[in-house]
């Protein structure tokens, strides 16, 4: 319904930002949750949320026979999804990083079990000589009171990272710039799922 209608107006309470591996297939309601064994949640973020922006790149057609372009051509299309992650562990490291594995702690040598704390997580990743890509899926959910918005990028992979402070005074921040990618010409850049009140429209 057209004209103003404050129960349109949307704001992201909280939400939620995963990963999988390229192409995993979202849940097929919103009502379902999110597969685990196939997403991985990336933890907390800065009050900052998520930041959406979508780039169309337009080239005009100018003629001899008018000042203004005759027509336009898209020539180029940019979606990119933006946060920083405030949870330092093997996922968000890794990701933040370009990919590559994160191998587990050697083996303790036998006498010290007993001096090792069972809490202790201990793993090594190294960043690699050379940039390869690291390709996966993101998905972003938020709600508002009972509505439910997701957004998932099926192919996409990290473009740009911000520097990493390490301060006495602030929280470690990984900010990245995710950029979507075509899985193929009929294929969708990215989709969204909306679960709104029955009021919404009204």
């Amino acid at each position: 319904m057209a004209g103003n209608n404050g129960k349109e107006i949307r704001v992201a309470g909280t939400g939620r930002v995963l990963i999988a591996p390229v192409d995993t297939e979202a849940p097929a309601t919103i009502g379902t949750e999110w597969d685990k064994a196939k997403w991985t949640d990336l933890g907390y973020t800065t009050t900052d949320g998520i930041k959406f922006n979508k780039k169309d790149k337009i080239d005009p057609v100018d003629t001899w026979q008018s000042v203004s372009p005759a027509r336009f051509i898209y020539s180029d299309r940019d979606l990119t999804v933006k946060f920083q992650l405030l949870q330092l562990n093997k996922a968000t490291l890794a990701f933040f990083m370009g990919g590559g594995a994160v191998k587990a702690a050697a083996t303790p040598p036998a006498g010290l079990d007993a001096q090792v704390d069972p809490e202790l997580k201990e793993f090594t990743y190294d960043l690699a000589n050379s940039p390869v890509a690291d390709e996966r899926a993101l998905g972003i959910e938020f709600t508002d009171g009972a509505s439910i918005y997701r957004f998932v990028v099926p192919r996409g992979q990290v473009t740009e990272t911000e520097e990493i402070g390490l301060t006495r005074t602030g929280a470690v921040k990984l900010g990245v710039t995710f950029t979507a990618l075509a899985k193929s010409d009929s294929a969708p850049l990215a989709s969204f799922r909306i679960k709104e009140l029955a009021t919404s429209y009204s």
